[in-house]
């Protein structure tokens, strides 16, 4: 099986999962959305229009009575659009909405479902180049959403692929830019801090896999020594 056929797989299998999720009358701001719109919120799933289940996706959780409800709710049509590059969101700002929610204190069956999903798109993601959704915003999303970086760098160190490489080499351009790299926040609000753990994971794991001269800077090898030692 292909990886992006697993994606589908599990994409899948996160809409039964979620299918659990019943209508409920929503309440919330009057101002932003109308009668209409929060009778189609209210509504079965798959009649709810993309463009407002795209902007609930992205509006702050107080504009809802019960926004985690809400958000699980729609997950399934925010999530497949998101990870196959069609949702017009900032992906971040998902991430973030999604932590705001909660969601890994939902029942087993969906945060699980959830997790397949980030597994199954990040190594899709690095055996696919392009990849639908470009990686550093592919791995900034999966690093806030779970509050980890490094179990997912340990995943690109493994995957030797001619696609994985080169998405290292668009990384490394993209966080090398006017040094970046040495206070790297990731997440639409900036919450995760990623400097030490990509900068350690670029001068030693994987190395040998770039051909950029700037990660030679002495500079940079005695700014991780400071880091390391002044985690805070």
């Amino acid at each position: 099986m292909s990886c992006s056929e697993q994606l589908m797989t599990v994409l899948d299998a996160l809409d039964r999962a979620f299918a659990s999720e019943e209508p409920f009358l929503v309440t919330g701001c009057t101002y932003c959305y109308g009668e209409q719109d929060l009778a189609e919120l209210s509504g079965p799933l798959h009649l709810i229009p993309e463009d407002l289940v795209f902007s609930v996706a992205a509006k702050v959780p107080d504009h809802w009575d019960d926004f985690p409800r809400l958000y699980r709710r729609l997950v399934p049509r925010i999530v497949r659009p998101l990870v196959t590059g069609r949702l017009h969101v900032d992906e971040e700002l998902i991430a973030s909405r999604l932590v705001q929610a909660c969601w890994t204190t939902w029942d087993a069956s969906l945060s699980e479902a959830l997790r397949d999903v980030w597994s199954a798109w990040w190594q899709c993601t690095l055996h696919t180049y392009p990849s639908p959704v470009p990686v550093r915003e592919a791995l900034s999303f999966i690093a806030v959403a779970t509050n980890s970086l490094r179990p997912w760098l340990d995943g690109w160190t493994t995957t030797r692929t001619p696609a994985a490489d080169t998405h290292l080499a668009d990384l490394v351009d993209d966080v090398m830019f006017e040094f970046e790299i040495t206070d790297l926040r990731m997440g639409f609000y900036g919450e995760y801090r990623a400097t030490a753990e990509l900068l350690g994971w670029l001068l030693s794991d994987v190395r040998d896999r770039v051909t950029d001269a700037r990660l030679d800077d002495p500079f940079l090898l005695e700014f991780l020594r400071t880091v390391a030692q002044h985690p805070n």
